[in-house]
């Protein structure tokens, strides 16, 4: 090349003036409840887990979800996250259907949980604690049911 002639950028390779790739320039943070969503749907998905939360978080949700504003979404009932820049820690509070193993239950909840937390967010996932909190029974009502407002 001749003297003031500039050397042609390729389509292919980015222009590197801020040091290091574009995609690596910057902090990504991800919020707690962020967190406590994506383990929420997940453990939900398992069969053999009926609901999430103790039985008076999830009547009191369920009233709560009927007023305008009210709160906390369900998909994060149950579920509490403690997220730091690398890693995370979860707390899930279960109930789970009578008959199933719990020890199963529990075993695929944290896979289930570690797996969607990991791939979505790169965040590593340290440990799974899980409460089983009740069993529902087959003839037993829901306590969402219960909650519901009756018309007179």
């Amino acid at each position: 090349m001749t003297e003031g002639q500039q050397t042609p950028v390729s389509a292919t390779s980015p222009l590197r003036r801020g040091g290091g790739e574009p995609g690596s320039r910057g902090r990504t943070t991800i919020a707690d409840g962020v967190v406590e969503k994506i383990a929420g749907l997940a453990a939900r998905d398992v069969v053999g887990v009926h609901a999430m939360g103790s039985g008076l978080a999830r009547t009191l949700g369920a009233v709560r979800e009927r007023v305008p504003g009210g709160g906390r979404a369900a998909v994060t009932r149950g579920v509490k996250a403690e997220v730091g820049e690398v890693q995370t820690a979860l707390d899930l509070e279960i109930v789970v259907d009578y008959g199933v193993s719990i020890a199963e239950v529990a075993r695929v909840v944290r896979e289930n949980v570690i797996a969607a937390v990991e791939r979505m967010t790169s965040l590593e996932v340290v440990e799974v604690n899980i409460a089983v909190s009740d069993v529902k029974l087959p003839d037993e009502e829901d306590e969402e049911e219960r909650a519901e407002p009756r018309i007179q």
